[in-house]
């Protein structure tokens, strides 16, 4: 029997869920969000869209196959994970296995959190935390091992400039491709430089507020990322000069965003956001739907898009919108994940259709 300390998670509401502690045994606040993903845990922590976030992991059994090693591409991106580090603040399960199996694990998941230090709670119940949060809208909260102190007030996340806190700080370039691709990174997956690398297209990362104005590429992506889309005006601004020319955008979650900012939209805070690997959507116009995985908490009011610009993608879940493009240029975006491999694939079709208008 492994030796327990107790642990509380507390909400801004006042509402307590006590539990056990596991990972680092040391107190974490942030603002407490739910993914119902079943499978992905090690590319889901690592999700710089996590940032600022308490994750709860709906799906029961989590560290049931341990954790791998990170390994890296020749090119020097990650393997296994979405960022060199983990993102989340605290993690929230219901089971935690310390026993783990699976032939590329190389250490279990509590080990992998005390190493980076992120507390975690397990033996809650996530049903009816869930539940709250879906009433109540996501909220602030802390974790709280026994013996432990961590009171509220805590900063709100959502006021603090989470993608100038993922991004990389200086230009980074992956791959020898003929064709280049500037990649804006507000909190960018490895797994889209992956893609991209793999399909023979240079990758040149950039930081958040990078004026990229004067370097020379084929076509402009701007990654996912944490956060206030508000927080980003620098980006917003380089991107509406980019939109005066012709060269081939595709933003992906925040980056998608702040294509719709840039373009003269609106967007706003989702109740309690859209996270998982299991989300409808449906193509604008067609009777077609796709099965996507997401990570964002804020989307895309159309009512307020400009002259050229449509709804590409909607919800079928909440009807929000999912996705925007430009009836004559070679714009677009989506709020969910067209290059995940954890989950649902049928949303690769949307890098290559981005690969092939550079």
């Amino acid at each position: 029997m492994e030796k327990r300390i107790g642990a509380t998670l507390r909400l801004q509401n006042g509402m307590e869920f006590r539990g056990w502690s596991f990972g680092y045994d040391k107190p974490c606040d942030g603002e407490v969000v739910f993914s119902t993903a079943m499978v992905g845990y090690p590319e889901s922590l690592t999700d710089p869209s996590y940032s600022g976030q308490i994750l709860c992991v709906t799906y029961p059994l989590i560290g049931n196959y341990g954790v791998p090693d990170e390994g890296l591409t020749v090119e020097g991106i990650s393997k296994n994970f979405e960022s060199e580090k983990i993102w989340v603040r605290g993690l929230v399960i219901s089971d935690y296995s310390y026993h783990y199996s699976h032939w590329d694990a190389v250490k279990s998941l509590d080990e992998w959190l005390k190493e980076q230090k992120i507390p975690g709670i397990y033996g809650i119940d996530t049903r009816e935390l869930t539940k709250v949060i879906r009433e109540n809208g996501n909220m602030l909260g802390v974790i709280v091992p026994d013996g432990g102190i961590k009171e509220f007030p805590v900063p709100d996340p959502n006021t603090i400039n989470q993608v100038a806190i993922v991004s990389c700080k200086e230009p980074v370039t992956y791959g020898d491709g003929e064709k280049k691709v500037v990649a804006v990174d507000c909190g960018i997956q490895h797994n889209v430089m992956r893609c991209l690398v793999n399909r023979g297209v240079q990758v040149i990362r950039v930081p958040w507020d990078y004026d990229f104005s004067t370097s020379e590429y084929d076509g402009l992506l701007i990654s996912s990322g944490p956060g206030n889309p508000e927080s980003c005006q620098a980006t917003v601004n380089h991107i509406a000069a980019a939109l005066q020319g012709d060269k081939p955008v595709f933003g992906i979650g925040m980056g998608c965003e702040l294509l719709a900012k840039a373009a003269g939209a609106s967007t706003y805070k989702l109740k309690y956001g859209h996270r998982s690997h299991n989300q409808p959507v449906r193509i604008v116009g067609m009777n077609r739907c796709i099965i996507t995985s997401q990570n964002h908490g804020y989307s895309i009011d159309d009512s307020t898009l400009g002259t050229g610009w449509e709804p590409w993608f909607i919800n079928m879940n909440d009807g929000t919108n999912e996705g925007i493009r430009h009836s004559s240029k070679p714009f677009c975006g989506v709020l969910f994940y067209p290059d995940a491999e954890i989950g649902e694939t049928e949303t690769s079709f949307l890098i290559e259709h981005f690969i092939s208008k550079l």
